[in-house]
């Protein structure tokens, strides 16, 4: 049975027997449908076929969409409700769902990357190859960018020049975003030794699979998998960990939260604010630099993410 008759079902169950309001209904129907949606450009048209996995990728989608988490939270429940429906109903041998309570959601909120686990992962794909020599480029845009994977995915060809990519962002709103040299690099190689064999007038994409087509965010997501594992990464990563690393590395290192709203692609600076959260480092250093009564500092021992504990102040003199 095609994946709309089920919701066709879900949403009568609703009204019917659970007697569920009409705003209650619409935000179910929103969210299952588009959660559908989703599923059907993965190719999923039975409800047998959904796995943890997909449940777990739209919502790291919705994430890398800038989805408020209360919204992200609302999609899961609806999707949780569904799926005790289905399986009610015995249209499901097992609710995949059952382990995707609230703690989890959070952990699929992307974790921020040390500098050293950028680079082990940056270094995984192999160059010499086609594949490696695609992928690397990938790594390297979205880290380089901080861009949303839609957007990258979005990309073509005379999108990148030698100082800036074009990207079209949400509410296909375009924006220019700046591009460090490591990244041009590795899309160089990339076009050079491998994407001219797919130039046509009809896929402009700049990143394809080996089939010449435009690459999809399914594949980005996979990819970004699979590099993560072979660098020894154990948080739970996803290409938007490299947009939100990108965003807290600059933070950490200076830049202005204006300036990252506008690499961001953020319409409210409040989003940006929410988005990246400043490390302990600069917290201490900050509070005790500028607030005029610290009454202690740091010792130099306590270095942050690095798994040190919280030294005991040392009172100033």
């Amino acid at each position: 049975m095609p994946l709309d008759d089920y919701l066709e079902e879900f949403i009568t169950y609703l009204k019917s027997e659970k007697g569920a309001s009409p705003h209650t209904v619409e935000a179910y129907a929103r969210d299952t449908s588009a959660f559908v949606c989703f599923l059907e450009e993965q190719a999923v048209a039975d409800c047998r076929a959904v796995t943890r996995d997909h449940v777990i990728h739209y919502l790291s989608d919705l994430k890398s969409q800038d989805y408020a988490s209360s919204s992200i939270c609302r999609a899961l429940i609806a999707i949780k409700v569904l799926f005790r429906f289905l399986k009610r109903e015995d249209y499901l041998d097992v609710n995949i769902t059952l382990t995707l309570d609230s703690p989890k959601l959070w952990q699929l909120i992307p974790e921020v990357l040390s500098g050293l686990e950028v680079e082990k992962l940056l270094a995984q794909p192999d160059p010499s190859t086609e594949m490696g020599a695609r992928d690397k480029a990938i790594l390297e845009v979205l880290y380089a960018c901080g861009l949303r994977v839609s957007e990258l995915c979005g990309l073509n060809i005379y999108d990148v020049d030698d100082d800036y990519v074009k990207v079209m962002g949400k509410g296909r709103k375009e924006r220019v975003v700046p591009i460090g040299r490591h990244a041009l690099a590795a899309i160089d190689d990339y076009l050079h030794k491998h994407r001219h064999r797919y130039d046509s007038d009809k896929e402009k994409a700049l990143f394809v699979t080996s089939r010449g087509r435009r690459i999809s965010r399914l594949m980005v997501w996979e990819r970004v998998k699979v590099y993560g594992a072979a660098a020894g990464i154990t948080k739970e990563i996803s290409p938007h960990t490299l947009r939100h690393s990108f965003a807290t590395h600059l933070l950490d290192n200076g830049a202005e939260l204006r300036i990252i709203q506008e690499m961001l692609g953020h319409a409210s600076i409040s989003s940006t604010d929410r988005y990246t959260h400043v490390s302990q480092q600069r917290l201490a250093e900050a509070f005790t630099a500028c607030h005029p009564r610290a009454l202690f500092t740091f010792s130099a021992e306590f270095r942050p993410g690095e798994g040190s504990q919280m030294p005991q102040p040392t009172t100033k003199e």
